[in-house]
């Protein structure tokens, strides 16, 4: 049986060292979706995973993309000189979330609960998550979404309803990161798709020593 994880009051916002987390990846439970606690979180090296209750995770290891170093596939190489999707960034972020709730997965649910659309939503309209979509003419197609703060970009989840759309909107999402000066581009966990385009694990000391470098940087995702 794992240990218990602390139980977060709801009256205050904090959270234990993740270095402590259990041998999971679990740090505590409890709390809200709040946006100061959001923020704390994921300046912090941590972020959530369900909503009944709220669980909050820092597994060991961590998973990211080297930016600047985005492998791509042949085949996507021929979706991005096809030009087949519109990309826009910050334009349909209710949408995305939304369609990546609605992704079918292989534990049949989704930790993306109405809550979780709520709480990413406000995070949203507060300037901390983004998102990116690939259109064929007005139909969303594919998109991801994360958080971003300071130098970090922490991606959540993406779809696509069309080959390759989520992977293009990740092409477009690595270079945008590149270009506006960003260090950290966690991706959470390994998938089939992420491993492809060459996400790799370090351990959680050095994702948090990283993480605490750039968390603090004056980067801007898209100018005012």
């Amino acid at each position: 049986m794992k240990a218990s994880a602390p139980n977060l009051s709801k009256a205050t916002i904090s959270f234990p060292d993740p270095r402590l987390a259990r041998s999971d990846g679990l740090v505590a439970v409890g709390g809200e979706l709040s946006i100061p606690r959001l923020l704390l979180a994921y300046r912090s090296g941590i972020f959530p995973w369900s909503a009944h209750p709220v669980t909050w995770w820092s597994p060991d290891p961590r998973v990211v993309f080297e930016l600047g170093n985005l492998h791509r596939p042949r085949s996507l190489q021929r979706s991005l000189r096809k030009g087949a999707f519109r990309v826009t960034f910050d334009t349909a972020f209710e949408q995305v979330i939304r369609a990546c709730a609605a992704v079918e997965r292989r534990e049949g649910a989704t930790w993306i609960s109405p809550l979780f659309v709520e709480a990413y939503c406000a995070f949203a309209l507060a300037g901390y998550a983004h998102s990116v979509e690939c259109w064929q003419g007005d139909e969303l197609v594919g998109g991801l979404y994360g958080v971003a703060i300071g130098g970090l970009f922490a991606g959540e989840s993406m779809f696509h309803r069309v080959d390759d759309a989520s992977k293009v909107a990740l092409v477009h999402l690595e270079s945008h990161l590149v270009r506006r000066g960003y260090q950290l581009f966690d991706t959470q966990m390994v998938t089939p798709i992420t491993r492809a385009l060459g996400a790799r694990e370090i351990s959680r000391d050095l994702y948090l020593r990283q993480l605490a470098g750039v968390v603090d940087q004056s980067c801007t995702f898209l100018t005012p």
